[in-house]
């Protein structure tokens, strides 16, 4: 079957996506189809002579050793940290108090709402699983006939985005019949609709409507809504929908805004604070272990073609996951991400053909006695992924050592899907179609690895089956694929375009439709917005199957490649995202 994965032991190398959900047309391929068996190992590479490789141009590491040698000004006093540590646990136990309070039938619907919605946009949920799960669970029965449309829109969407399928149909009542749209009576009213239907699936006409009327008003009303904050929140919100938008990346500017709000908990504004910063000095020590390890491999003074970015992937895997108790799996998904973006340039701007054959090859059989032909260089690495991988093994205590073989494999198809790009580059063939493209290049993303190696550290909450259900590329995970492929070749279309490159989703868009560039543009980001309405479908349908601590690492990383991808490709051109990664890792928040 499509898409299937043997058990451990007995593993064959996943399928590759089969682009089943429906912004791809239910294209379903099986491996060999997708990639021609490789010449003979007997062949020789040619060994490297320099002048003949591609010259890749990235920018170095702005970072370096930054992170081993930098002590924040909050850690140079135990004590001061340990009344840092002691303060936020009596904080926490007054908020979790008003959150029960908030529980009673006697708190407005509206107060609970925005108490939960002020919480996690302070990314401080994780503090109150238990409170926010049964506020929740008792909102799920609440009848809104007759609330505001505000109340209404901000229910929908914290339902909705805790994976309760509530019915887009109570907005029916605020539809305005004669004018085409919604009666909304504020810019915050228009704003909170918008994030709802954000969460659309197929099929929900209204929420259509809803996201096609309010984006026009919205970018009508913002220059006059007369609170800067709000303008801000508007464009922010147009850029990148609110459940989509990371929120540890904007903790620190959330935690401004709200200090200035007239309605601001003291207590909770007191504790995002402390939080945050404490939150902060863990992250400085897990960066001094990702920057020890990453100097280890000596990757910089051996490939100087390759993007030096380590401080970067960590700052990505923070955004699948921030809370403090996830510091295994954050450091286990760096060092995979870290390996996807060897490999990457590996075959995008190294290799020769022949030598990406022969690399391939020598992946598949997982063994170093194969190695023998590569160059040297070549060699070089993929002694350099056999010691990460078996470095994450170690991290595994021994019941948890079977979920290595699903990281192999998904190493394996990656590497099998660069390769058939290496040779569509090499031949200058443009897929006929978007989903013939997207039969390999959904897979070269290399998100069905992400999505897998994102479970690795987490504990007993990912069991057997789990893995298992990942490894099958359910349609969740062909939906993250897809957004990250046709997200990146419409942001990095032009920059490819400069050097030898594989033709992207828009030419075959383009020789698809017969159409210019611009049109393919906009059919493309057409798909990307079908895709997230397959997304959201297969959100609400999951979490009646899956735990929601790992469905919630496939919506992050799919938040995450959004943001990388927003206005360029952020992890390449890294100057882009410098100052929120000062801003997270380094400057803390002040505390009078």
């Amino acid at each position: 079957m499509a898409g299937a994965v043997a058990s451990p032991g007995k593993r064959i190398p996943p399928s590759p996506i089969g682009c089943t959900s429906r912004a791809a047309s239910g294209v379903a391929v099986s491996a060999s189809a997708t990639v021609a068996a490789p010449a003979s190992s007997s062949r020789q590479a040619k060994e490297d002579d320099g002048a003949s490789r591609n010259v890749s141009g990235f920018e170095p590491s702005i970072w370096g050793d930054f992170f081993l040698t930098y002590s924040s000004p909050l850690a140079t006093s135990s004590l001061h940290k340990a009344w840092m540590v002691h303060r936020a646990e009596q904080l926490k136990e007054q908020v979790a108090a008003k959150l029960v309070a908030a529980s009673s039938s006697a708190c407005s619907l509206h107060r609970r709402i925005h108490l939960i919605h002020v919480l996690e946009r302070l990314c401080l949920d994780h503090l109150f699983e238990d409170e926010i799960s049964d506020m929740l669970a008792r909102m799920n029965d609440v009848d809104v006939s007759g609330c505001d449309l505000q109340t209404v829109a901000m229910w929908f969407y914290l339902l909705r985005k805790h994976g309760y399928s509530v019915s887009s149909d109570v907005f029916a009542e605020f539809r305005d019949e004669q004018g085409g749209g919604f009666t909304a009576n504020s810019a915050r009213d228009l704003l909170s609709l918008h994030c709802a239907a954000c969460l659309a699936t197929r099929g929900e006409t209204i929420l259509d409507e809803a996201i096609s009327f309010t984006a026009k008003s919205l970018k009508s009303t913002a220059p006059y809504t007369g609170a800067a904050s709000l303008a801000c929140e508007i464009k922010r919100a147009l850029e990148i929908p609110l459940p989509r938008r990371v929120r540890i990346y904007e903790a620190k500017s959330r935690i401004a805004e709200y200090g200035r709000e007239a309605e601001a908990d003291e207590l909770v504004m007191e504790l995002a604070k402390l939080n945050y910063n404490l939150v902060q000095l863990q992250y400085q020590q897990e960066l001094k272990i990702i920057t020890r390890w990453w100097n280890g491999l000596e990757l910089q003074s051996r490939l100087s073609f390759a993007r030096d970015r380590v401080v970067e992937c960590y700052f990505w895997i923070v955004g699948v996951y921030f809370e403090p108790s996830y510091s295994r799996a954050r450091i286990i998904l760096t060092k995979v991400i870290a390996i996807v973006s060897l490999l990457d340039d590996t075959y995008d701007v190294y290799g020769t053909p022949q030598e990406c054959e022969l690399f391939t090859e020598c992946i598949e059989s997982w063994d170093p006695a194969v190695a023998g032909g590569l160059p040297e260089n070549m060699k070089f690495i993929f002694g350099k992924i056999l010691d990460t991988y078996q470095s994450i093994e170690e991290e595994l205590a021994p019941e948890e050592k079977y979920r290595m073989p699903y990281i192999k494999n998904f190493i394996i198809d990656l590497v099998r899907a660069y390769n058939k790009e290496v040779r569509w580059r090499e031949q200058g063939y443009v897929p006929a179609t978007v989903e013939e493209h997207l039969q390999v290049s959904a897979r070269s993303g290399a998100c069905h690895l992400l999505s897998c190696a994102s479970f690795v550290g987490m504990g007993d909450v990912a069991g057997e089956e789990a893995f298992e259900w990942v490894c099958s590329v359910p349609k969740l995970v062909q939906a993250l694929c897809i957004i990250l492929r046709l997200s990146d070749d419409l942001k990095s279309y032009e920059r490819e375009k400069m050097a030898p490159h594989v033709a992207s989703t828009i030419e075959s868009c383009m020789r698809e439709h017969e159409v210019p560039l611009e049109v393919a543009r906009v059919k493309i980001q057409e798909m990307i917005d079908e895709t997230w309405k397959d997304f959201n479908e297969e959100w609400l349908n999951m979490n009646k199957h899956q735990p929601a601590e790992l469905l919630e690492r496939i919506f992050n990383l799919t938040r995450t490649m959004v943001y990388m991808y927003k206005n360029d490709d952020a992890y390449t051109n890294c100057h882009v995202i410098k100052d929120t990664i000062n801003s997270l890792f380094v400057e803390p928040v002040f505390i009078a």
